[in-house]
């Protein structure tokens, strides 16, 4: 039997996250919580889960569940993070944990105190492609890294959508473009300073973001996410040499790495590896300590302050600091 999961909410995302636990042989996911109990029901009894939470406190008063998985909107994140914790559930929080980094230092020093493990959920870095371009990069294989490029956008067309909700931390950047800002900290460091525009949504949210980001050694990064976008996903780290791109990155199992010298493809890989089973995976072997994990506080305490300088140089026109 592996480690015991619950899932606090009936969000679209859970289904993904269950087709990735069916993959794990160190992860089973037991029961589902909503805030009413018939839909909790409903939604154990379609996907074979054997209890359904009619609330959340229920979900951790149950003494069986050793880790939840936090898919609620964005703003709630933290505080049913740290709940869980407090309640002595390891947590793996969907992305972004909170644009505060204060409040993710809150989560975190929940669970030092629980002695609990937290983890912030970019599935898509436990892929065994994302670690190889990190690897190629380091290794020097495009050279002297000068630039990252990054987008990630898709048409938002459902108007009661929770990412259309300032209150609930909506937002092309908290949903699509942290992705990018990952992916570019990932590849570059972190960034020195950052410069960003944004066009608002009736609502107060940014439907579309740019901007630009200058790290050390000179290296630029810049990438663009929207809501009233084509779908475009891409990856890219251009080095003196050459560059290295993942297709799709982020949001496909099957992912092709290609690697460029010059103008040359000089190698051209596709892999499959279930992103949530590896997530998972590497959770259970955090929580029985044979292995650390791969997102760690450093790194969730550093994309808040990214993501909290991008929307301050938004909001004010200037360039920001994170």
């Amino acid at each position: 039997m592996g480690v015991k999961l619950a899932l606090l909410s009936t969000a679209a995302i859970n289904d993904a996250l269950l087709a990735g636990a069916r993959e794990s042989k160190l992860v089973d996911v037991i029961g589902v919580a909503s805030r009413e109990h018939t839909r909790a029901e409903t939604y154990a009894r379609e996907r074979g889960l054997e209890r359904a939470y009619g609330s959340y406190e229920q979900l951790l008063d149950d003494a069986d569940v050793e880790l939840v998985y936090v898919a609620l909107p964005n703003a709630l994140h933290v505080e049913w993070a740290v709940k869980a914790l407090q309640a002595g559930k390891h947590v793996l929080s969907e992305k972004p944990l909170s644009r505060a980094p204060a409040e993710v230092e809150r989560a975190f020093d929940a669970a030092e105190r629980a002695g609990c493990l937290l983890m912030e959920g970019f599935m898509y870095r436990h892929h065994p492609q994302t670690k190889r371009m990190l690897e190629l990069v380091r290794e020097g294989a495009v050279g002297e890294l000068r630039l990252v490029r990054s987008q990630f956008s898709f048409t938002l067309d459902r108007p009661h959508d929770v990412r259309w909700s300032g209150e609930l931390g909506g937002g092309s950047l908290l949903d699509l473009g942290c992705y990018c800002v990952n992916a570019s900290r990932a590849l570059a460091g972190e960034p020195d300073v950052v410069y960003a525009e944004q066009t608002l949504a009736p609502s107060g949210v940014d439907v579309r973001f740019a901007a630009t980001m200058r790290f050390g050694g000179d290296v630029l990064g810049h990438f663009d996410c929207g809501f009233d976008l084509p779908r475009r996903v891409e990856l890219e780290a251009v080095g003196s040499d050459g560059s290295v791109a993942i297709v799709p990155p982020f949001v496909e199992d099957e992912v092709r790495l290609e690697l460029r010298r010059g103008e040359s493809l000089t190698a051209s890989e596709t892999s499959i590896a279930n992103r949530y089973g590896c997530e998972l995976d590497n959770v259970a072997r955090a929580i029985g300590g044979n292995e650390p994990p791969l997102l760690d506080r450093d790194d969730a305490v550093a994309q808040a302050r990214t993501l909290d300088a991008l929307l301050r140089s938004a909001e004010t026109g200037l360039p920001a600091s994170p």
